[in-house]
């Protein structure tokens, strides 16, 4: 399952209400360690298919959703579970650390 793009109109859908845990990636084309991260989610999206959901959201056409999370650093990586964040990483991290996030 490939990731899928967060937007506000289907946040509540795509991961408040996800029966499985969702990773999302808070990212903007112009920052460099998401560019870095980018391809490590996309592989986990991949890997734990129907384990895990993995969302994207850009920060710059979103800024709502930002705003909501008090995400001030990118890329900002939160795990939420029945609806609540279990866990964040803000900043690159290589993928072991990612994958611990909701293991």
């Amino acid at each position: 399952m490939a990731e899928v793009t967060i937007t506000t109109a289907n946040f509540k859908e795509e991961v408040l209400k996800s029966d499985i845990p969702v990773l999302v990636d808070f990212w903007a084309t112009w920052c460099g360690p998401c560019r870095m991260v980018g391809p490590i989610v996309s592989e986990i999206a991949e890997e734990y298919a129907g384990k895990i959901k993995v969302g994207k959201v850009n920060v710059d056409e979103e800024m709502p959703l930002a705003t909501k999370f008090g995400i001030t650093g990118i890329p900002t990586l939160l795990v939420f579970k029945n609806g609540e964040v279990v866990n964040q990483q803000i900043g690159y991290a290589p993928k072991e650390e990612l994958v611990k996030l909701f293991e």
